[in-house]
């Protein structure tokens, strides 16, 4: 029995402790754009932190949506793809279509406490089953293929940490 139609989200947070040169270009990227930007809705310097700024300045929340200026051509390089997201043969394999991005935390003097998130949002997958701790998926709406018996290809996808199910459709068909 299908179990429905759904969409997966995918939260990845980036610090000054990450690792991987992808997250350190992002990292560094949106921190000099945050700083940068910051300065127009702090000319007299009287805000150390993100947090504060959003407190004090009205439209200091539009600083997510310019500093994500700065992470839009590393999120291309990823060809539509999630980073870290793998099927059980260890092969990134989970398309995207939307994301958002947003300031965690960050500092105009102090660079290391910087934090971003990256939330990716796939295309509709079918969600045929769950083994043990693993998503049995499909890629696009293969309802009414899997419904009339028709052979399609499938991948497992492991829960994980910031991996989420954020729509779902009912499996029945009319």
């Amino acid at each position: 029995m299908i179990k429905g139609l759904i969409r997966l989200s995918y939260r990845k947070i980036i610090d000054a402790s990450s690792q991987k040169a992808w997250d350190k270009y992002v990292f560094d990227d949106t921190y000099q754009e945050f700083y940068m930007q910051a300065q127009s809705y702090n000319q007299d310097s009287m805000y150390s932190t993100f947090q504060e700024l959003l407190t004090h300045v009205p439209e200091a929340d539009k600083l997510h949506y310019l500093t994500s200026r700065a992470a839009i051509g590393y999120i291309r390089q990823l060809n539509g793809i999630v980073p870290e997201i793998v099927n059980a043969s260890g092969k990134l394999c989970l398309p995207f279509t939307q994301f958002k991005f947003e300031i965690l935390q960050s500092h105009v003097q102090n660079k290391e406490l910087h934090k971003v998130a990256i939330s990716f949002y796939s295309e509709p997958l079918t969600w045929i089953d769950t083994i043990g701790n693993s998503l049995l998926i499909t890629y696009g709406d293969q309802r009414q293929s899997l419904h009339e018996g028709k052979e399609i290809e499938t991948d497992l996808l492991a829960l994980q940490p910031y991996l989420n199910v954020s729509f779902v459709q009912s499996g029945t068909l009319a």
